[in-house]
């Protein structure tokens, strides 16, 4: 399992129930630790000695001892059962003390379980303070792949180039998926791209605040490369999106915000205040009364509108039967009354039922059976032989 712990806050690490390895640690500020739950006592050391992975599928799970997640400074990363897990991250001021991270391994062959606990603690930065710092997006990389020592030491000897003599240092990586970049698509070359910040105590170059100035902004909302005085001595190992990079000069201080700070929202004692009389006793009847009866009027005088376009306002047969002609009343009561009688002479004649609607009749030999059993289970028609 490999513990990346990136920035300048200083991490050291005990292994609980074993013995501190006689390896030194890395004195680096970014360093990153190697720990092998799967070796007694386990060792750790830094990337650049860590042994050959192994041919084991082995899985690995790490959170804060306590919560189901990991703490909001460090991100676990893992490509495949058979690659590395790493544990990274920078610690802010605010994350100072002693922290515990159990890490659960599981061997997918063997199924067998062990775990182990890495004691982080996390004190004050040493070093020289490094008021200058300059974030890249590298989108040629992995997380995984810049967190080992190799990597890492050779992009800082490649920007050293960029940047004024002195010592660089690295102060987070973090994977661009975390910072809002999408996944790319499964195309050999494409990588998800790496922001990596650095510090140190030089001012910036010419170079690095051209490519930070406003004209070269202005070209990048373009889509035009951004102004670059210098060889990119970065190039051809790591892919840099220059229109990504931001530089922040922390040796000018800030101005003082003159916006209120928020309190509590419980008022002070003022021997001036003077807080507001009792209310004065209000009649809430007439408001009842307007808010009550203004609608039942409206409802009342709405009702009586559709009474009288229901009741006053219909025609009626007398006046339909005084608009209508003579000739066309005759025919009308014609036509009624030889209906009504041919419906009189169709319910009063005694014809016999068609033979073909009776149960148990043959179509074709005109036969006719007395029902077997229940009829409603005999068909109709029998069948045809």
């Amino acid at each position: 399992m490999c513990l990346g712990v990136l920035g300048s806050p200083q991490v050291s690490w005990q292994g609980r129930g074993a013995r501190r390895p006689r390896r030194p640690p890395c004195t680096r500020s970014w360093a990153a630790f190697l720990c092998t739950p799967w070796t007694t006592p386990p060792s750790c050391a830094c990337p650049s000695m860590l042994p050959p992975p192994p041919t084991a599928r082995i899985t690995y799970h790490a959170h804060l001892q306590g919560y189901p997640d990991l703490p909001r400074w460090l991100r676990y990363t893992q490509r495949s059962p058979h690659q590395p897990g790493f544990l990274y991250g920078a610690a802010t001021p605010e994350d100072r003390g002693h922290q515990v991270i159990e890490v659960i391994a599981y061997n997918r062959d063997s199924f067998e379980t062990t775990r182990q606990r890495l004691v982080l603690l996390i004190g004050d930065p040493e070093g020289p303070r490094l008021p200058y710092q300059a974030e890249f997006l590298v989108r040629s990389h992995d997380v995984e792949e810049v967190l080992p020592s190799t990597p890492a030491n050779r992009f800082l000897a490649a920007l050293g180039g960029l940047w004024e003599p002195g010592e660089l240092q690295l102060l987070n990586i973090t994977s661009a998926l975390d910072r809002g970049g999408r996944v790319p698509l499964p195309i050999e070359g494409r990588k998800e791209g790496v922001y990596i910040k650095v510090g140190s105590a030089s001012p910036f170059s010419t170079c690095l605040k051209m490519v930070a100035s406003p004209d070269s902004q202005t070209r990048c909302a373009q889509g035009q490369p951004p102004l670059l005085s210098c060889y990119d001595t970065l190039a051809p190992h790591f892919r840099v999106a220059w229109c990504n990079v931001s530089l922040v000069d922390l040796s000018v201080l800030e101005p003082a915000d003159d916006s209120p700070t928020p309190g509590d929202g419980v008022l002070e004692h003022d021997p001036f205040f003077c807080p507001p009389t009792e209310a004065t006793a209000r009649d809430f009847l007439t408001d009842a009364l307007v808010t009550l009866l203004v609608p039942l009027l409206v409802a009342l005088l709405l009702a009586l509108l559709l009474a009288y376009v229901m009741c006053c306002r219909r025609e009626g047969r007398l006046k339909r039967d005084l608009a209508t002609s003579d000739i066309q009343m005759v025919h009308h009561g014609t036509i009624r009354g030889n209906t009504e009688e041919l419906r009189q002479m169709a319910a009063s004649r005694e014809v016999p039922r068609p033979l073909s609607t009776l149960p148990m009749f043959n179509v074709h030999t005109g036969e006719r059976r007395p029902p077997h059993g229940d009829s409603a289970q005999v068909p109709l028609i029998l069948d045809q032989h």
